[in-house]
């Protein structure tokens, strides 16, 4: 806030009216007759006067000059304000005086010193206006308005300009705003991506808000009806995070007051029990609220009691009913006991099976987690020392391996016995002699290590994210990009950084120093995928938690830690313990009471079927419509979101979530719910800025701080190497929740951040390496009501594709991300379109596999096959004037609408709850007539029978017909472009899931076109694939079957360029080793495997990046 410029004797000169008088006579005195019929002005337009010379200013580029003897320039200030305008910046020169030099391109916000001071100055001769006496104003006729405060507010903080959406109204700024939309910070016209991305600023900056801010998401998706939101429901629910109606709803499906005081974890525990016991049928759901329960009072035991939850070795040892000194054998045995006594807990007894593998490092229960197949027991060390009939351990390693040959030599048949001996002996000396010898004889003998990829060791959920870094590692460009990381490295010190915009953002210096970190760890593992002298290296952890957390989830798993209970405790004031290394909290702070004053208004919306835009209940064409909101009471934050067992990477879904009824669907608060009395809730460091419970009084009161009774306690000392390792694996498993476009999109936003841009496009938008490999543009084309075409042209890095319908060949799954389809503009629906102007030579397509529940609320995996090709064809996706496509597009379209038809006639004549068609059901109800009428004497309408056996012919016609009309339109839009083959593409990698929507494991199978071969990659392991029918066929394994979830096609042209998956350069071993391994026969190297090779080099490579058609085509 400034002080007015204006001074007071100013003032008086521009509305003192004897001044002006004064002024004006001697103007008229000097030359009558130039002045004849002109009066003395009245102080409003001598105000409007001077305030029009200062808008001319700002808003003309040329520096305008006026006469000192202009006559209205004379008679309304002249020289006696000269004083005046030359503090505003007006200038004399001779017989003429200039404007200010006002800068009219200057940029939002206002910087330029001149330009501020006259904006200033002009708002005050507005309100001195508008102070003037209303007979005044109406004998001047001086025109001027108010301007609301709301666009130069938008003017001031850069949202002028943002993306609307198109089926809402223009509305004014006093306009009522229905209170979901503030809820989220948003806007009635917000497109959906900002209000998605609303809806995620408020969950990062007050994570405690989840279930208020998912609420109004849940609203705002229901009431556009917008499947894009309903869709990031989905996804949000199937996570773990609950509404502030899940909440009411959990408490009333276990018939618990949310306002009694006196709930304890016991009381409703007990609760649970009993009613699961009276209604077994029920269980699932009421264990679905007894979690959100315990979520909602931050209660670990009923989270346990709900989600059966094993969380560590001890409780999954204790659940199978082992005990940590059983083999891997009697794991998996106690574990087919559990599964036979309650197939139900078939999900929590292969949970248990993953955390004992995980602790032991067991490769056989993980093989057998993956496979069903158990794996390779690994020996007890003391064990393989008598296995191999070793007494003394401190044996040379070389002397092991001697020994080993010796027992070899005697039985060959108990090779893999023998080996596993080895193994054990080898991780308990962390002997390198001796596992190099493993890691070479697990090597096929005709692929020595230097020919052939080198595998990731899982380091604790981590399948997708090692498949993810094998296909980076195999795509050469990216490969040598991030290993010459240095020479196209970003200058993060520069001032410009703040000018950089990625993805429609302006990019921070701390996510450049953060993306800088991610590609050197990067790099460091890809130089040891390439020197590694193993089949296997493993990744570091800082690169696991870089790639799978962006900055944004790191910063909103670093923000819940600090607000956690688990933080050194400096001790209590007032019964308040203090959380170091935070400030002191408040004592008793007043909270905030609910009242009218800012209750929702109730009138706001007066139809019965209130609008969330809060329009008129008379105006026709709105699309939206939504409960009014009215607070209740107060709400408890939960704590934190559970993280899902096992949950990698999940897919999102494109579900939607409905609100079951009005009253349901209201976003109110929810009551406070009281301390558990078994576990301690966090008490609150800072004023709670939420309603608060409307049965509490109103508690204003400040309480004094006293000191506590005793010294305080040392403070924290840092923290040991081995708890950063484990809050780094715990962040890690955190990112591992992050679904596949989360991932894909950090690792490329990171990359992009890390190095310099090569250009930059119309709008901004960073253009580089990572853009040029990966990113394509496609535009969208929407009629409007007025008949025009809109179009609006971004970049994209994945295509999504759908299989929730049935399975499809991937030309069927991709043309639903171009097909045209009905949108609403303006309350109306309009066909909207969307074709590729820039294809990449990379091209990302994600398939949606993980889908949502609406009865069950809980997500699942959608396991419809995928027909992939080795190569498809782009042509007929691309944006392009050619009027064949176009019509060929047209027509494709069209048979796809009467095959939807079709479709749907189909399935009415032949779904039935008997599982017969409909002429089955008419044959079968003819003959029961018949039969009825011999036996009962039952008389029959004459020619019912007939008639019905009649409709029943008719039926089966339409049926044949139907089918026919199917299988003909089928084959006309399969091969309606086939003849279009200008753009190429093949299949590269294709990402593999087997399990559920919320656990699995994932791998990857890659193609080496130089080899003509396809490999997969398996963690460590590396195989060639000798049967591509596991790629492309579908796998009809009982349970979970293995489905694609993720692929990458190349250009063609540039695939031997752009794809070489083997780069290895294997330096030579030391003298000493090489010595060592010379004692070893040479047909031991033959039966185990082939002797290292080094590997060669690569170089760099260039081609052109095609685009449409019309497009100009640039260099890489």
């Amino acid at each position: 806030m400034r002080s007015p410029h204006l001074r007071p004797e100013w003032i008086d000169l521009l509305t003192n009216k004897g001044l002006i008088k004064l002024r004006a006579e001697k103007a008229m005195s000097e030359d009558p007759a130039r002045f004849e019929g002109h009066a003395v002005p009245l102080p409003s337009e001598v105000l409007s006067n001077l305030r029009t010379y200062i808008l001319n200013a700002l808003r003309e580029d040329n520096r305008r000059t006026i006469s000192a003897h202009n006559k209205r320039w004379l008679l309304c200030l002249g020289d006696a304000c000269a004083e005046l305008l030359r503090y505003i910046g007006f200038v004399r020169e001779d017989d003429s005086w200039l404007v200010p030099p006002a800068d009219t391109s200057a940029a939002v916000p206002i910087t330029n010193p001149i330009n501020v001071l006259l904006e200033d100055v002009e708002k005050e001769l507005l309100a001195l206006l508008l102070q003037r006496p209303d007979d005044e104003k109406r004998a001047s006729k001086v025109q001027y308005g108010l301007t609301s405060a709301s666009q130069y507010l938008a003017k001031a903080l850069g949202t002028e300009n943002y993306d609307r959406n198109p089926s809402s109204r223009t509305y004014t700024s006093l306009e009522e705003e229905h209170p979901f939309y503030p809820t989220l910070g948003a806007k009635l016209d917000f497109r959906d991506d900002l209000i998605k991305f609303a809806y995620e600023r408020q969950l990062m900056s007050d994570p405690e808000g989840t279930p208020y801010y998912l609420q109004a998401l849940q609203g705002i998706a229901a009431g556009r009806n917008s499947e894009d939101l309903q869709t990031c429901v989905a996804i949000e629910a199937s996570s773990g995070k609950v509404s502030a109606n899940d909440i009411r709803k959990a408490y009333r499906a276990l018939g618990l007051d949310l306002g009694s005081d006196y709930l304890d974890d016991d009381h409703i525990i007990g609760t649970f029990q009993s009613r699961a016991a009276d209604s077994p049928r029920q269980e699932p759901d009421l264990r679905r609220a007894l979690q959100i329960v315990g979520q909602h009072r931050s209660s670990q035991s009923i989270q346990s009691m709900a989600s059966k939850t094993i969380t560590n070795l001890e409780q999954a040892l204790s659940w199978l009913g082992a005990t940590d000194d059983m083999d891997d054998h009697f794991v998996v045995a106690m574990y087919k006991v559990k599964e036979d006594e309650n197939p139900a807990e078939e999900a929590t007894a292969r949970h248990a099976v993953s955390l004992i593998a995980q602790h032991r490092n067991s490769g056989a229960l993980k093989q057998w987690l993956e496979t069903g197949v158990l794996g390779e027991v690994e020996m007890d060390v003391g064990q393989a020392y008598n296995r191999l009939q070793i007494d003394d351990r401190t044996i040379d390693d070389s002397f092991v391996l001697a020994t080993f040959e010796l027992n070899y030599q005697e039985a060959p048949s108990q090779a893999d016995d023998l080996r596993s001996a080895l193994r054990a002996i080898a991780k308990d000396r962390k002997s390198s002699l001796l596992n190099n010898f493993l890691n070479r004889n697990m090597a096929t003998a005709n692929y020595p290590l230097a020919e052939w990829p080198v595998g990731l060791r899982n380091i604790g959920n981590t399948c997708y994210l090692n498949s993810l870094l094998q296909f980076y590692f195999t795509i050469r460009p990216f490969r040598e990009l991030v290993l010459d990381f240095d020479a196209h490295k970003r200058d993060a010190t520069t001032n410009k950084i703040t000018e950089t915009t990625i993805g429609s953002r302006i990019v921070s210096k701390q996510e450049i120093q953060r993306a800088q970190k991610f590609v050197c760890e990067l790099q460091r593992l890809f130089q040891a995928m390439i020197t590694s002298p193993t089949v296997s290296v493993e990744p570091e952890l800082e690169l696991a938690r870089l790639t799978l957390l962006s900055q944004p989830a790191e910063a909103d798993i670093r923000r819940s830690s600090t607000i956690s209970g688990n933080r050194p405790s400096l001790g209590e004031i007032n019964g308040r313990p203090v959380i170091g290394p935070l400030a002191l909290p408040m004592s008793n702070i007043a909270e905030n009471t609910t009242n009218s004053d800012n209750r929702a208004p109730e009138n706001g919306i007066e139809s019965s079927e209130p609008t969330l835009l809060g329009n008129d209940p008379a105006e026709e064409g709105t699309d939206l419509e939504m409960p009014d909101l009215i607070p209740e009471q107060s709400i408890e934050r939960s704590q934190k979101q559970p993280v899902v067992d096992d949950k990698e990477n999940l897919p999102p879904s494109e579900a939607s979530t409905e609100l079951s009824n009005v009253s349901e669907s209201v976003l109110s608060p929810l009551l406070k719910a009281p301390p558990s009395q078994t576990v301690e809730q966090r008490p609150s460091t800072e004023t709670d800025h939420k309603p608060l419970d409307l049965h509490e009084p109103n508690n204003t009161t400040d309480a004094v701080i006293e000191p506590p009774g005793r010294p305080p306690p040392y403070p924290p000392r840092p923290q040991p190497e081995e708890n950063k390792d484990k809050i780094i694996r715990q962040e890690i498993q955190m990112g591992a929740q992050q679904d596949v476009t989360e991932v894909i999109s950090n690792v490329l936003y990171q990359l992009e951040c890390a190095i310099e841009a090569t250009s930059f496009d119309p709008s901004g938008e960073q253009v580089d390496q990572i853009k040029d490999m990966f990113f394509g543009k496609s535009k969208s084309h929407t009629q409007n009501p007025r008949g025009g075409l809109e179009t609006k042209e971004q970049f994209f890095s994945y295509l999504f594709v759908d299989v929730a319908s049935g399975p499809k060949t991937i030309y069927e799954a991709l043309d639903g991300a171009f097909d045209v389809q009905q949108v609403q503009v303006d309350g109306t629906f309009q066909p909207q379109y969307s074709a590729i102007s820039q294809l990449p030579p990379v091209l990302n397509i994600l398939v949606q596999r993980a889908q949502y529940d609406q009865k069950q609320s809980s997500a699942f995996k959608s396991v419809n096959h995928l027909e992939l090709e080795e190569t498809i064809y782009m042509d007929r996706y691309i944006d392009s004037e050619d009027k064949d496509l176009i019509q060929r597009r047209a027509e494709s379209w069209d048979w796809k609408r009467q095959l939807r038809q079709l479709e749907a006639r189909r399935e009415d004549l032949t779904q039935s709850e008997l599982k017969m068609d409909a002429s089955e059901l008419l044959d079968t109800t003819a003959g029961c007539l018949e039969e009825l009428s011999k036996e009962d004497d039952l008389d029959v309408t004459a020619g019912l029978q007939e008639a019905i056996r009649e409709a029943a012919m008719e039926s089966k016609e339409e049926l044949d017909s139907i089918n026919t009309l199917i299988k003909n339109l089928t084959t006309r839009i399969r091969s309606q472009f086939v003849d279009r083959r200008k753009f190429p593409y093949r299949l590269q990698s294709a990402f593999i899931h087997r399990g559920t929507a919320s656990s699995g494991h994932y791998w990857i199978y890659i193609r080496d076109f130089k080899q003509d071969l396809w490999r997969e990659y398996n963690d460590e392991t590396v195989a060639m694939v000798t049967d591509t029918s596991q790629i492309f066929d579908e796998d009809k394994s009982p349970g979970k079957p293995a489905t694609p979830y993720f692929l990458v096609y190349v250009r063609d042209d540039l695939k031997d360029e752009l794809v070489d998956p083997v780069c290895r350069d294997i330096p030579e071993e030391p003298e000493t080793q090489t010595a060592v391994m010379n004692d070893v026969p040479d047909h031991f190297g033959e039966a185990y495997g082939a002797p290292v090779q080094d590997g060669q080099g690569t170089t760099a490579v260039s081609g052109t990046w095609f685009e449409a058609d019309h497009v100009k085509p640039q260099r890489w």
